[in-house]
């Protein structure tokens, strides 16, 4: 095939990425649409890059650049300064020099032309790339030209560039560089248009950025730009500056910057018909393209052009609707505790195995709570949110307070639990709770039974039926009461104690150590495996350095190795089913990766004495029982005290009941899904051995549906699996809301306290006592080094994080609620923590000394 080098804009669609780089694609599109205004010019296309590399002496210097991390600056801005050199100073081929010369002789020689950078990994869905590579504005003549498009070439190996890719997780091998030439246009006003806003992400309300001259003050930073927001045709916001810069091109090329002359300094670049027109230009491009655009503008003789137009990145995505009303989604993940991004296989699980329908938007899921609040029911449901989590209970009433989003209820329920009766109408019985895991074994061992021979297609039908069954015990009408009456009880225990007593969050400590609590037990658990590797050195030294999973093998080589192994294959078979993100179907188990709990057991070897998990629950109920004594005392020293005694004793016993179970339903979950989870493996093993897949981990990739089509066609889109790729990459630079409107307005809520020091980091308390120490921000469970004393500050815990817990004196974590896994089990080991403080692990540092203030809800950072 001829290689071509240059290539007229006017022939450019938004195809030829890889001829022209996402800019000159995108610009070649824009001006196809009509009414849409681009500047006239050419692009040098990739094959001339092609030439270029080709000749350069760069591919040892390629292969060094791609192994640093993205955050090591000297190595990558040693390597990348060394290609820029190497490539500004090769020669360009002769048939590359004679086509660019031929377009500039089109075009006129001595035209002012903008050389602008266009890499094909760039204004891209998943990655914009903006300002990553080079711009020229002003140049003027062949050989100047010629040099900046050297430049350009070059500028793909910025410092900015290749850490950007790295971080993106893009092969500099794969990206190749085009150019783009266009005419200069000598604006009177230029700037950025966003089509959605890019704080708020609300798609109805864009926001322009205006000043005088060239927009190269404006990304410079040079000066302040005018600022207006518009919805719905109509400026809602204006903010004028005082602009005491322009930058404007020179005659015989390049630019200056010119004082702006003071009696326009405080005059807008644009008025509002003019505002109002460029949106309604940026609606038409937005709507040309399906998302919202960053749009670069000109204002010259009175009419706009458009020089870039590239997706908003950073917006989270809105959950597609089939109903064009208003909605109001709640994350998922906030409750869940995982704010991870999921792939589709694990999305498209937990809609199939959950209770309440589900959206899903950017790699995450969402509730839509439209109906709640727009019912009877608002009150009730509100309430319900606050005492989970605050900042969502803030974020819904603000989108409530704007009055026209969701509809006013026609009456109302009484918020809250009951105001003194019984909670709920089940007797206070621990054989209720014996009963219902009974249930659940009896349900999940013959799951494991029948699905055993289940293969093919078939497999996939018999887990549709299965998935049926699994929604039928989580909605055991017997399992909802059990849980409500330990939430309730313990709503009932901390209003009346504060209310008789002044007793700040007293079921805290009558909860502690509690009974049938699955997830406290397995903390307990693991300090017991390390009561048994303790004793033998060998092994210990074996464990602190084993590098892989299949260590469990050589354990019996070792003195007492036979003894630990079997202790912790004891401790995977009861819970080995748990992993970090355990929602997710596609995150691996402990039973696979067994090492991942090798950091935890170590710390529990060095850090604890022998039997001190017995040590923990006897220690534990003493104090619940000092606290309920101390209680039902001074109550009793109260006017009509027999009475609140009475009453406060039988929800004492209730939550003591109760409230431990409130974690074994979502054990059941996480046990059916390692069921599910291993036959889909084996059934994506049969699909590699038959050729059909390139690897097993390409099924997380597919819904549910699409690897049940794959398995009886034998057939998968392998380009489809790659954007899902892409896509679940990108999902990972997206920072979920705790809630998400139809608009697309996204809103994490705020505390609304003035009750703490301040500097101090608000959050929610969720387990009493006051620690002092040195913070450990922990982002991997895997990477956890504590040392006794130690507050654990991380982003969230799911029930796999809680045998950290155990090693370390408090908790602060960016997600969480009252009654969320790590609320849970802070207040059964008596561990004082406060969730839900937003940003905790970056402005809190590791090392840090901090206080958690775990019965008001703060955190100091101490000096």
């Amino acid at each position: 095939m001829t290689e071509q080098y240059v290539v007229d804009l006017h022939e450019v669609d938004a195809t030829r990425i890889a001829v022209v780089g996402g800019k000159g694609a995108h610009l070649g599109e824009l001006s196809r649409i009509d009414g849409v205004r681009v500047p006239a010019g050419f692009c040098v296309t990739t094959d001339a890059f092609g030439r270029i590399i080709a000749d350069a002496p760069v591919g040892t210097l390629l292969d060094e650049l791609a192994r640093p991390a993205a955050d090591d600056r000297e190595t990558i801005g040693t390597h990348s300064a060394r290609i820029r050199r190497i490539i500004e100073g090769v020669s360009v081929p002769g048939e590359v020099t004679a086509a660019i010369i031929d377009a500039l002789a089109w075009y006129g020689e001595q035209t002012a032309y903008a050389v602008r950078s266009s890499a094909t990994a760039e204004d891209l869905p998943s990655a914009s790339f903006a300002g990553q590579q080079d711009t020229y504005l002003n140049v003027v003549g062949p050989k100047a030209v010629l040099a900046h498009v050297r430049r350009c070439w070059a500028s793909l190996f910025t410092e900015r560039a290749v850490a950007y890719r790295q971080r993106n997780g893009i092969d500099h091998r794969a990206v190749r560089m085009a150019v783009v030439v266009q005419q200069m246009v000598v604006p009177e006003a230029s700037g950025v248009l966003f089509t959605a806003d890019p704080v708020s992400g609300d798609r109805r309300v864009a926001t322009v950025d205006a000043g005088f001259g060239l927009g190269e003050a404006l990304v410079a930073g040079l000066v302040n730009p005018d600022v207006y927001r518009v919805r719905d045709d109509e400026v809602i916001g204006r903010s004028v500056a005082a602009k005491q810069l322009a930058v404007q091109a020179l005659p015989g090329g390049g630019t200056t910057q010119v004082p702006v002359e003071g009696s326009r300094r405080g005059q807008p670049a644009l008025t509002d018909s003019q505002v109002v027109a460029l949106v309604q230009l940026g609606r038409r491009i937005e709507a040309h393209f399906g998302r919202p655009q960053d749009i670069e503008w000109c204002l010259a003789d009175g009419r706009f052009h458009v020089v870039q137009s590239r997706p908003i990145t950073t917006l989270f995505p809105v959950p597609d609707s089939v109903d064009p009303g208003n909605h109001v989604y709640v994350s998922v993940g906030h409750q869940q505790m995982m704010t991870d991004p999921m792939r589709p296989l694990g999305i498209s699980m937990w809609q199939l195995t959950a209770m309440a329908p589900m959206v899903e938007a950017g790699g995450r899921l969402f509730v839509d709570a439209i109906r709640m609040l727009a019912g009877p029911g608002r009150a009730a449901f509100l309430d319900m949110i606050g005492r989970s989590d605050p900042l969502t209970r803030d974020a819904l009433q603000a989108v409530l307070d704007r009055g026209d989003f969701v509809p006013t209820p026609p009456d109302t329920v009484a918020a809250g639990p009951p105001a003194g009766g019984a909670p709920a109408p089940i007797p206070t019985d621990p054989a209720i709770v014996a009963e219902l895991v009974e249930r659940s074994r009896t349900s999940i061992a013959a799951l494991r039974r029948d699905i055993a021979t289940r293969t093919g297609p078939e497999l996939f039908d018999f887990l549709l039926a299965a998935f049926e069954e699994h929604k039928r015990v989580l909605a055991d009408p017997l399992s909802g009461q059990a849980i409500r009456a330990g939430m309730e009880a313990t709503w009932w225990l901390n209003d009346r104690l504060w209310e008789w007593l002044g007793e700040k969050n007293a079921a805290d400590t009558l909860t502690l150590a509690v009974p049938d609590n699955v997830t406290s037990e397995m903390g307990l658990a693991l300090l017991d495996v390390a009561d048994v590797i303790r004793p033998y050195p060998q092994v210990v030294a074996l464990l602190a350095r084993v590098g892989d999973d299949g260590f469990l093998d050589g354990l019996p080589e070792v003195e007492g190795g036979g003894e630990a192994r079997a202790a912790i294959e004891a401790y995977l078979e009861r819970y080995g089913m748990r992993g970090v993100g355990e929602i997710d179907i596609t995150r691996p188990r402990w039973c696979e990766r067994p090492s991942t709990l090798l950091p935890v057991l170590l710390d529990n070897v060095r850090n604890f004495a022998p039997g001190e998990a017995g040590r923990r629950v006897t220690d534990g109920r003493r104090r619940a029982r000092q606290k309920e004594q101390e209680i039902l005392s001074r109550l009793r020293a109260l006017p009509d005290g027999a009475a609140k005694a009475d009453e406060t004793k039988r929800m004492i016993d209730r939550v003591r009941t109760f409230v431990g179970y409130r974690e074994y339903p979502k054990y059941d979950i996480v046990s059916r899904y390692l069921v599910y989870r291993q036959a889909l493996l084996g059934e994506a093993e049969r699909l590699v051995r038959a050729g059909v897949l390139a690897e097993v981990e390409d099924v997380f990739h597919l819904t549910f549906g699409e690897f049940h089509e794959v398995s009886r066609t034998h057939r998968v889109d392998a380009g489809l699996l790659r954007r899902r790729r892409d896509a679940f990459r990108s999902y990972h630079a997206l920072s979920p809301p705790r809630v998400l409107t139809s608009d697309g307005e996204a809103l994490t809520g705020a505390y609304r306290r003035d009750d703490v020091p301040a500097g101090a980091l608000v959050g929610l308390p969720v387990s009493t006592g006051t620690v002092e120490g040195r913070a450990r921000v922990v982002l991997d469970l895997g990477q956890a080094d504590l040392a006794p004393g130690d507050i654990l500050v991380t982003a969230y815990t799911d029930p796999s994080w809680s045998p950290l817990f155990l090693g370390v004196a408090g908790l602060v974590t960016e997600v969480g609620g009252l009654m969320t896994h790590g609320a849970v089990i802070a207040r059964e080991y008596g561990l004082p923590a406060v969730v839900s403080v937003e940003g905790a692990t970056r402005l809190i540092r590791d090392g840090q000394r901090i206080r958690v203030h775990g019965t008001d809800g703060y955190v100091e950072i101490l000096s």
